[in-house]
C-alpha cells in the first residue's frame, strides 16, 4: 500500500499541469481500490466543479456544478470530513446529476482535500452494488488526500497563474518589509552539478561556448569586488576573490576545458570536474581543504547558470526585476545592478538566510518560504510583491496597481515625514526617554546608518562575517572588521554578540545537521564545545576595542547558569592573556546573556549574580514559548509575539530585572515593530534594538504617545485571549491618536 501511494504522489507531482495530474490521478485511484467509478471535484471560488472522472461521463467534466450547500460531495466540503455510505440514494443530501449518467451507482466513498486548513476539493469513489467501503478503504483514500493536497495546490495556482488577465495569491513569511511592483525574473532555483554525460559534437564550437561563459563569471566577479571594496565590505570581497581564482587556467577554469577537449559537452565538463574535485577534498583529513569543497560547488554552480541559463542573466538595464528563485545566495543577489533589484521571492530560506541578510542590508522588500512558486512558471510577468504583509500577488489588474503605487508614494512620504525627527530624541510626551539602536551585521553602510539617528548598535550580529566567508576568520580578520563596527560608532555603545550560528543560519564551511535544528546544537552550546574558536573571538573583540568603553559582549542561545559559569571563565582567561602579552590596559567589557530560552526567565535573579544585562531575543523567545517554528510556513500563523502569554512573560522578566538590578534590552525583531514598541515600552524597556529601516518611524511614534495612556494599554492587552485581539487594541489606540499610517 505504501509503495502505491508513493508512485500515485509522484506521479501527480510530476504532472505538467492540473488537468493531466487529476487524469491521472483518478484511473490511479480507480485502479488501486479497484472500484467502477473515481472522481475529482475542485473549489473554484464557492462552487465544487467535476474537474476529471474515471466513470462518470467524460463531456460532464467541466459541466457539473455545486455550491457546497448541494449534494453529498458539498456536505463532505462542508463538514470537511470523509462520508462513507452503503447506498448513497439513502441519504437526504443525495442529489443525482443526469448529464454526468451516475444513476447506476449506489456506494459511496468521498473525502475532502485539505491544504492548510484550505479546502481545495473532494475525491469521490463509487461502485454500483451497495456496499460499505471498508476502513482499510477509507483509510487509504484519506491519506492519499492528505499526501496529495501540495501538489494539487501548486498545480492549480499554475493553472490560475497561466491566465495572464486572472489575479492570484501567493503567500510567505516577510523578511525585508516594502512594496515592489515590477516583472518577474525567474531563476530556475537550484542548478544541480548532477549533470548527465553527454559528449558533444563539435569540440571547438563546446569550447568556445564553455570559455564565453567562464569569461562572463570572471567579468561578473571581478565588477563585484571592485563594487564591494568600493564599499570596505571585504568579508564580502573576500568570497569573490576565492572564486575568481579558481577560475584561472591553472585552477579549475583549465580542467574544465581540458574536459571539453576530451569529448564531454560543458554542462557534463562542468559537473565531471566539480563532482571530482569535491569528493577528494571531502576525503582529505585537513580541514582546510576540506572547507574549499564548498568553493568548488559554488563556483561549478554559477558556470553553469551562465550555460543554462545566459539569456536570463542579461538583464534589461532599463527595467528593474523582482527575482523568484528557490534560494538565493549572497553572490546572486550582489550581480543584479544598485536600483536593478526591488523584490526578492524564495521558496526556501528563513528570516536569517543569506537571502534576507543582504536583502535587509540593501533595504530591498523580500519575501520567503512561498511555496509552489517556481512551478508557477511566473517569468515576466507583472508581480506586486507587497513583503510588509507578506504576499505576492500576481498579474494584478489595473485598479490594483495604481492603488499599491498610492501605497508606495504614502510611504514614501510617510518616510520623509520621519527621517525630519530622527535626529531628535526619542522622548515620550510625559518626557520618558526611550534610546533606540540599531541591529547590524554587514559592515557595507554601517557608519551611514549609525549616523543616522541611533544611539548605538545594540545588536552586532558577529555571524555574519562568519557566514560570508569560505572558512573561520583568523582573530586578525576579526580584529579588523570588529574595528571597523567601532569607528562607525563613533564613540557610542556597541554589543557584540558571540557567534550565533545553528538553527536557520548554517555556516557553509561547517554544516550542522540536525532533525531538530532550532533545539539543537546553536548558539553558545557550540562556543562552549569548541573553545579554540570562542577563544578566538573573545580575544578579537577585546583587542578590538582596547582600552575604550564601547563593548559589551551577548552570550546567545543560554539555557543555564552552567553555560554562563563556563563563558564568564573564557572571557577571564583571555583577559589575563591579554593583559600580560599584548595591552595592560585593556577594558573589561559588560558581558549580557540573550534571553531566548524561556527556563532563564525562572532563573534570572541567579543571572543578576552573574552578568551585567540581558536582551531578550522576542523572535526565538516566541518560538519556545509557542513551540512554533518561525521559519516553517506551515505552522507561520501559529508564531505571534503579541500572544497574551508572550507578553505576560515580557512583562514578567523586566520586572524581575528591576528587582534584582540587572539591566534589560530587547533586540528582536519586536522592537523595531510600531506595536510592539509601544508594549515594550509600557513595560518598563528603555532599550530597544531594531534594524536601520524602522529607527525613524519608532523614534516618530513614541514622540506621540504618553506612558501613562502606554501603562493603562498594556493593562487591557494582556487580558485579551489572542495576538489578533491585542494587535486590534493597538490599532483602535492609534488611531484614535492620528496614528494608524505608522502600522502600514
Amino acid at each position: 500500500m505504501l509503495n502505491i501511494l508513493r508512485d500515485i504522489t509522484q506521479a501527480v507531482a510530476g504532472a505538467k499541469d492540473l488537468d493531466a495530474a487529476l487524469e491521472l490521478l483518478v484511473g490511479q485511484i480507480k485502479l488501486a481500490m479497484q472500484t467502477e467509478c473515481c472522481s475529482i471535484y475542485i473549489l473554484d471560488e464557492d462552487e465544487l466543479v467535476l474537474s476529471a472522472t474515471d466513470g462518470l461521463k467524460p463531456e460532464s467534466v467541466g459541466h457539473v456544478r455545486m455550491p457546497l450547500s448541494e449534494g453529498l460531495v458539498g456536505l463532505v466540503a462542508e463538514r470537511e470530513e470523509a462520508i462513507n455510505l452503503a447506498d448513497a440514494r439513502q441519504h437526504a443530501r443525495f442529489k443525482l446529476f443526469p448529464e454526468a449518467a451516475e444513476e447506476e451507482y449506489r456506494a459511496f466513498l468521498a473525502v475532502p482535500i485539505i491544504y492548510q486548513k484550505q479546502l481545495l476539493g473532494v475525491i469521490v469513489v463509487q461502485q454500483a452494488s451497495a456496499r460499505q467501503f471498508s476502513e482499510g478503504e477509507e483509510a487509504f483514500l484519506m491519506t492519499l488526500a492528505a499526501q496529495l493536497a501540495m501538489a494539487v495546490r501548486g498545480l492549480k495556482q499554475k493553472a490560475v497563474v497561466q491566465h495572464r488577465r486572472q489575479q492570484v495569491l501567493f503567500n510567505g513569511t516577510p523578511a525585508s518589509n516594502g512594496i515592489a511592483i515590477a516583472n518577474a525574473l525567474v531563476l530556475g532555483g537550484d542548478i544541480s552539478l548532477e549533470q548527465p554525460d553527454i559528449h558533444c559534437r563539435d569540440v571547438n564550437a563546446e569550447t568556445e561556448r564553455l570559455t564565453q561563459a567562464i569569461d562572463r563569471c570572471r567579468n561578473n566577479l571581478a565588477n563585484l569586488a571592485q563594487r564591494f571594496d568600493r564599499e570596505q565590505d571585504q568579508e564580502v570581497v573576500a568570497i569573490f576573490a576565492a572564486l575568481q581564482s579558481l577560475l584561472e587556467d591553472e585552477s579549475l577554469g583549465g580542467e574544465y576545458l581540458r574536459e571539453v577537449a576530451v569529448g564531454w559537452v560543458s554542462e557534463s565538463a562542468v559537473s565531471r570536474v566539480s563532482k571530482r574535485y569535491i569528493e577528494q577534498f571531502q576525503s582529505m583529513q585537513d580541514v582546510y581543504i576540506k572547507q574549499r569543497a564548498s568553493d568548488i560547488r559554488e563556483l561549478g554552480t554559477k558556470v553553469l547558470r551562465q550555460l543554462v541559463e545566459p539569456e536570463q542573466l542579461e538583464l534589461d538595464s532599463e527595467r528593474p526585476v523582482i527575482l523568484v528563485t528557490k534560494e538565493a545566495d549572497t553572490t546572486l543577489l550582489a550581480e543584479f545592478p544598485r536600483g536593478k533589484l526591488v523584490g526578492i521571492v524564495t521558496e526556501l530560506g528563513g528570516v536569517n538566510s543569506h537571502a534576507a541578510i543582504l536583502a535587509r542590508a540593501m533595504g530591498i522588500p523580500a519575501l520567503t518560504g512561498v511555496q509552489q512558486v517556481l512551478a508557477a512558471k511566473l517569468n515576466r510577468k507583472l508581480l506586486v510583491l507587497n513583503a510588509t504583509r507578506g504576499s505576492l500577488m500576481v498579474s494584478p489588474s489595473p485598479s490594483v496597481i495604481s492603488e499599491f503605487r498610492l501605497l508606495m508614494n504614502a510611504e514614501k512620504a510617510l518616510q520623509r515625514q520621519y527621517v525630519q525627527e530622527l535626529h531628535l530624541p526619542a522622548e515620550t510626551l510625559d518626557g520618558q526617554r526611550i534610546k533606540l539602536y540599531l541591529n547590524a551585521g554587514l559592515l557595507s553602510g554601517l557608519e551611514s546608518e549609525i549616523a543616522d539617528g541611533s544611539d548605538g548598535i545594540g545588536l552586532y550580529r558577529t555571524e555574519i562575517p562568519f557566514m560570508l566567508q569560505q572558512r573561520f576568520p583568523s582573530e586578525s580578520e576579526q580584529i579588523t572588521v570588529y574595528k571597523q563596527v567601532f569607528k562607525a560608532a563613533n564613540g557610542r555603545p556597541v554589543t557584540m554578540r558571540s557567534l550565533d550560528v545553528g538553527g536557520d543560519k548554517p555556516l557553509p564551511y561547517f554544516p550542522i545537521k540536525e532533525e531538530n535544528p532550532f533545539l539543537g546544537w546553536r548558539g553558545i552550546r557550540l562556543s562552549l564545545d569548541h573553545p579554540e574558536l570562542f577563544l578566538v573571538q573573545i580575544r578579537a573583540m577585546l583587542q578590538a576595542n582596547g582600552d575604550g568603553e564601547q563593548l559589551s559582549v551577548l552570550l546567545p542561545m543560554v539555557s543555564n547558569l552552567e553555560e554562563i559559569d563556563h563563558a564568564l571563565e573564557y572571557f577571564e582567561q583571555a583577559y589575563q592573556e591579554l593583559t600580560a602579552d599584548v595591552n595592560p590596559n585593556l577594558s573589561r567589557p559588560r558581558v549580557g546573556i540573550m534571553l531566548e530560552v524561556p527556563a532563564i526567565l525562572f532563573q534570572l535573579e541567579e543571572v543578576a549574580k552573574r552578568v551585567d544585562f540581558i536582551s531578550v531575543g522576542s523572535n526565538d523567545l516566541t518560538q519556545y514559548l509557542l513551540a512554533v517554528d518561525r521559519n516553517n510556513p506551515r505552522v507561520t500563523s501559529l508564531f505571534d509575539s503579541y500572544h497574551p502569554g508572550v507578553l505576560r512573560s515580557l512583562k514578567s522578566a523586566h520586572e524581575q530585572c528591576v528587582t534584582y538590578g540587572l539591566a534589560a534590552s530587547v533586540c528582536g525583531e519586536m522592537a523595531g515593530e510600531p506595536a510592539g514598541a509601544l508594549l515594550l515600552t509600557a513595560m518598563g524597556y528603555r532599550h530597544l534594538s531594531m534594524n536601520q529601516g524602522s529607527l525613524a518611524r519608532i523614534n516618530y511614534l513614541l514622540r506621540r504617545v504618553s506612558l501613562t495612556e502606554l501603562k493603562a494599554l498594556l493593562d487591557v492587552a494582556l487580558t485579551k485571549r489572542s495576538g489578533q485581539d491585542v494587535r486590534e487594541l493597538l490599532r483602535e489606540y492609534l488611531a484614535h491618536k492620528d496614528l494608524a499610517a505608522v502600522l502600514n
